[in-house]
């Protein structure tokens, strides 16, 4: 089987198996979408319990969406960006905050007619955490390094830098670095016991990794991109919907650009305010200790740093994780610098 079949046979088997929960700030029913022209009875907004998506999280705590759309705002949690994007497809939620690969394979699967990026979320907090005594990436070869799935994110950067490396990897955790894709949550029990030497992981795993099970910090993924910034979350709307309602749209976004200014005003509050939004989803908050280290090495932005996802799907064309895609007006920013130049801050690029 080669490394597409397994791709699409891991999707279907994350969509099956994936459930989200769901919950709303506000009661209400009815079909957002509706026909043409039709008024908008409530807002369907996806995101994940996970700090990386603090954007969604305060907004959706300090009821800063409800506020701003006048509509009731119904919400729903998702582990997984399969899962998620499914959701939109079939139209069960107008918008959703997701991870880079995602959005790409949904933009490609559907022929650019399902998605549009409208605003970046979130930047950096990605890293290499390993065991003790690899200090190189000449130590890597011989050892298992886990990813939160084959094909996504962390994956394709992991697989990409070995590669420009001169190490060989492949998709059945073979080559000189075995690869060992698995959820994050099975990463953080496989790195205690030592089934694992290391995981490319995102925050707040790579904290945990760290505090919880001394692993230390090889590698930043910040290091590996201009400037430091590359895009880990933005979000996206359903552009049937997007058409229907391009007044809720604005509103939206300027929920969410309200929510990444009351971060940027106070990390401090803002990551307490996350956490306890994480808590009510997941009766699992994060320790101080971790709370604290994994938000401050994220970097939450309007701006969706473009190039980083042209070229991230670049990289995953060229370790044969994805079939070459034409991204070309994959992003909708007008409404967003429309609301950023009213609120005196600079536009952000497509590009």
């Amino acid at each position: 089987m080669n490394a597409r079949r397994v791709l699409a046979a891991l999707a279907l088997i994350a969509l099956a198996g994936t459930t989200a929960a769901c919950g709303s700030d506000t009661a209400g029913a009815g079909d957002s979408g509706g026909s043409s022209g039709a008024a908008a009875t409530e807002v369907r907004l996806g995101f994940f319990p996970n700090i990386t998506h603090a954007t969604a999280l305060v907004g959706v705590e300090k009821g800063l969406y409800a506020k701003d759309l006048g509509v009731p705002v119904k919400t729903s949690t998702f582990n997984a960006g399969p899962a998620a994007i499914e959701a939109l497809f079939s139209g069960a939620i107008d918008a959703t905050y997701i991870g880079p690969n995602p959005a790409i394979n949904a933009w490609q699967k559907s022929k650019g007619q399902a998605i549009k990026i409208i605003a970046g979320a979130a930047s950096g907090g990605v890293f290499l955490v390993v065991k003790p005594g690899i200090d190189s990436v000449e130590d890597l070869k011989g050892k298992k390094i886990a990813t939160p799935q084959l094909g996504n994110t962390q994956d394709v950067a992991l697989r990409y830098w070995l590669t420009s490396k001169g190490i060989k990897t492949d998709t059945k955790g073979g080559g000189e670095v075995h690869i060992v894709p698995q959820e994050n949550s099975q990463t953080l029990q496989t790195f205690a016991t030592g089934d694992i030497d290391g995981a490319w992981v995102p925050e707040p795993f790579a904290s945990r990794l760290v505090l919880e099970s001394g692993g230390k910090i090889l590698l930043d993924e910040r290091d590996l991109w201009p400037n430091k910034e590359f895009v880990i979350t933005h979000l996206i709307v359903r552009q049937e919907w997007a058409k229907q309602h391009p007044d809720l749209v604005k509103k939206l976004l300027q929920a969410h650009v309200e929510a990444n200014k009351l971060i940027a005003d106070d990390p401090d509050g803002a990551a307490q305010t996350a956490n306890a939004a994480i808590e009510k989803l997941t009766q699992k908050p994060l320790k101080p200790e971790v709370l604290k280290s994994a938000f401050k090495n994220i970097t939450f932005t309007n701006d969706p740093i473009a190039s980083s996802l042209t070229l991230s799907a670049k990289h995953a064309e060229e370790v044969g994780l994805l079939e070459p895609v034409d991204l070309n007006g994959i992003y909708d920013l007008g409404p967003l610098n429309e609301i950023l130049a009213a609120a005196g801050q600079s536009a952000v690029a497509d590009k």
